[in-house]
């Protein structure tokens, strides 16, 4: 199981279940099939899928958790189609024009009448706390995403005193130096892609793929005034990703040798899951601290 993109929150007080007990307290809100007229549903799965119930996995002390979230498939064009052809046959039938609130009417009769017909589709959002440490973190692309986890578990524990990671420095400006080869953190390596903003609300955005970042190309864009927003890294010979201006990470994937490390722990499927978790998140928690402190450490106001 390793992670694509993260959404880093700090945990402001001491997280205090224990793998059993939070498994159940998540078995109270677990994902369910749609209903008849149901647009979604939204609960908590185990990790480890269907051949696991536990809806918590631990290792090494980290407990991750999963959320999944099932909708009903039923596009907007299809309701647009129904919609105009009721609409067509009344005002035919009729010799009237279907006003806007009739409208209405009848697109919720309609999908009234379809949904409960409708396929559905399930996703999964995985997340890890590290008690010790006072992290949570989502493999969310997102940032609603994420905060659709978060808030079920703070629905589901009753309270969950979590807020996104903030630092002291701005980071768009700690990236943007690192382009102009100023500061840059001995074990991080700047790697071939970058978003470049004008700070003008309405300001132009460049996005630069397998390119030479500390080009003369690149260096004239910075001199204009524009900031780097997202820019790619090899931290440590260990993992590469996009550091994004939010504290977002993107993109992330973690090298051959600690994949490789983890091929050789177990050939069943609950062991290489045991595995790949305590590998990435061991590594995780040596990066994170690591890229707080590049962008001038935590800012820990907020936190008290």
């Amino acid at each position: 199981m390793w992670f694509k993109n993260l959404r880093i929150y700090r945990l402001t007080k001491p997280f205090e279940f224990s793998p059993e007990e939070l498994h159940e307290r998540l078995s109270e809100k677990t994902s369910r099939p749609c209903a008849g007229l149901e647009p979604s549903t939204y609960g908590w799965s185990a990790p480890l899928g269907r051949k696991s119930e536990q809806l918590t996995h631990a290792a090494n002390g980290y407990i991750m958790l999963c959320s999944r979230k099932e909708e009903k498939v039923l596009p907007a064009a299809v309701v647009r189609e129904f919609l105009a052809e009721k609409v067509a046959h009344i005002e035919e039938e009729q010799a009237r024009t279907v006003r806007r609130n009739e409208k209405e009417e009848l697109r919720q009769e309609i999908l009234v009448d379809l949904l409960p017909k409708a396929f559905s589709k399930s996703s999964r959002t995985y997340a890890y706390i590290d008690p010790k440490a006072s992290w949570l973190v989502v493999d969310a692309a997102s940032a609603t995403k994420a905060e659709e986890l978060v808030s079920l578990l703070r629905e589901t524990l009753g309270t969950l005193p979590a807020i996104p990671a903030t630092v002291l420095s701005a980071p768009a400006s700690i990236l943007t130096n690192w382009l102009n080869g100023l500061n840059v953190p001995a074990n991080y390596v700047i790697e071939d892609q970058c978003e470049l903003r004008d700070p003008n609300a309405e300001g132009a955005v460049i996005r630069c793929t397998k390119q030479d970042l500390l080009s003369d190309e690149i260096q004239v864009h910075l001199k204009a005034g524009k900031q780097a927003t997202k820019l790619a890294i090899e931290w440590n010979e260990h993992l590469t990703c996009v550091l994004c201006d939010d504290l977002s990470i993107k993109r992330l994937r973690f090298m051959d040798i600690l994949q490789e490390a983890s091929a050789d722990e177990g050939i069943d499927e609950a062991s290489r899951f045991d595995a790949d978790f305590a590998l990435m998140a061991l590594e995780l928690s040596r990066f994170i601290p690591s890229m707080i402190d590049a962008f001038g450490g935590e800012d820990r106001s907020s936190l008290t």
